[in-house]
């Protein structure tokens, strides 16, 4: 399947993303600026579940760096992904797009709970739904989290939109000799580390035969770019 014919789709953002060029937290015109790429790739009949990571209020393995419990710690990192998740659900819901989010910590009063059966309902209701919280437990990354989620709503790819154009064999931004890649399998980014994303997330991708699409956000219209097979991106699957 090419990417021009995917029909629904789990799209991982990070955290940091919505920071805009500030340090910490949100910024409102970077939400809605990304809330914008959604519409319109959703506009081209895509069926899309979201899942946008935490960092950018809090991160789980920074916290136990500086002596905090692993455990609460990660569970505060879900807390934080469910406030990106509100803040992006209200910027798609001014734009027009009905919105859905649903967190693997029950929190009724805000959102709803993860049940597949009607986040499914939701996409073929032409809503965007948005995956919050991970997995619901600790030790696991958003990553992981963005994987399972595609994996059970039988996502045709899961795009993970970065700060760069794809995945390189050294850090672009340190070694500009860096060679990015057109296409990798999953076994060569366990087997050489690439950073992809965590190692439990790729597998879990390679079992279920789901590519990772890794691109960047950054670039304005860059996501439907890379849906219509235009954009530059890196794709993750069986073979290279």
């Amino acid at each position: 399947m090419t990417i021009a014919s995917y029909r629904r789709i789990l799209l991982k953002l990070s955290g940091e993303a919505l920071m805009g060029d500030g340090q910490y937290g949100i910024d409102p015109a970077t939400v809605t600026r990304m809330a914008g790429e959604v519409k319109a790739a959703q506009d081209t009949g895509l069926e899309i579940c979201l899942v946008i990571g935490g960092g950018n209020i809090f991160r789980g393995m920074a916290g136990a760096a500086q002596g905090m419990d692993r455990a609460q710690a990660d569970y505060m990192g879900m807390l934080a992904t469910v406030m990106n998740a509100l803040a992006m659900q209200s910027a798609l819901e001014q734009l027009g797009v009905p919105t859905r989010v649903q967190s693997a910590i029950e929190m009724d009063k805000v959102c709803e709970p993860v049940i597949r059966r009607r986040a499914q309902r939701h996409l073929e209701k032409g809503r965007v739904v948005i995956f919050a919280a991970g997995v619901g437990a600790p030790y696991f990354t958003t990553d992981s989290g963005a994987a399972l989620r595609a994996a059970e709503m039988k996502c045709d790819a899961l795009l993970k939109g970065t700060s760069v154009d794809g995945v390189y064999n050294a850090d672009p931004k340190l070694d500009p000799n860096a060679v990015r890649y057109d296409t990798l399998s999953y076994d060569r980014v366990l087997q050489d580390n690439l950073k992809v994303m965590d190692a439990s997330a790729v597998a879990l991708c390679r079992d279920n035969s789901i590519p990772i699409v890794v691109f960047s956000i950054r670039e304005q219209g860059n996501l439907a770019r890379v849906l219509s097979g235009q954009g530059t991106a890196t794709t993750v699957h069986q073979k290279d």
